[in-house]
């Protein structure tokens, strides 16, 4: 029996197993500074059904807008407790969810500053390659000049910006969608 890593062709049995070892749905304590941001939503196929295995990784920066990464050298503030990441599953319908922050504007390839975003990876079965996106927020300003969202023709850009939900204060929906007509907007990352 081998230790090396499996090839990309056999997600297979040993996805689930690898995946859920590190699940945090929770990516800010209470001691992390910021406003404080509930997100759900689903995971669906093309015939809108619900994928029940999916895994969602989440990056983000900081409320000051730096990331957990030692290549971040900004002269903004580092938060110990704050990684910026976490990792959720999705349950038998699909659904998930997480806590957080609302990031700060990080720089973009310019220098210029993005549009408050989260990073999120999707994997699950019949994925040989993660699927890039990423989660805006409704009614922010800066979402006009973000320089991703300005390469995605203005009629798919929805389906990147969450949606407040009714009654509830902090929480946002974003349901992702894997393909036809109105399928989340991926991003080519090279990988």
């Amino acid at each position: 029996m081998s230790s090396n890593a499996t090839t990309s062709q056999t997600i297979g049995p040993f996805f689930s197993i690898g995946m859920c070892r590190s699940i945090k749905q929770n990516l800010a304590d209470a001691n992390v500074s910021g406003e404080r941001v509930n997100i759900e939503g689903r995971v669906l196929d093309g015939d809108r059904q619900p994928v029940p295995d999916a895994i969602l990784e989440i990056w983000q920066a900081n409320s000051h807008g730096k990331y957990a990464h030692p290549e971040d050298d900004q002269d903004k503030p580092r938060e110990a407790n704050f990684t910026g990441y976490g990792r959720i599953p999705t349950n038998i319908e699909g659904k998930f969810h997480f806590t957080t922050i609302k990031p700060g504007q990080v720089p973009d390839p310019d220098g210029k500053l993005q549009a408050p975003h989260i990073v999120v990876s999707v994997f699950a079965r019949g994925l040989l390659r993660r699927l890039v996106t990423r989660i805006y927020f409704p009614d922010e300003p800066a979402n006009d000049s973000d320089f991703a969202l300005k390469l995605v023709e203005p009629s798919r850009r929805g389906t990147l910006i969450a949606k407040k939900v009714a009654g509830g204060v902090g929480v946002l929906e974003w349901n992702l969608i894997l393909q036809g007509s109105d399928e989340t907007v991926f991003f080519d990352c090279g990988l």
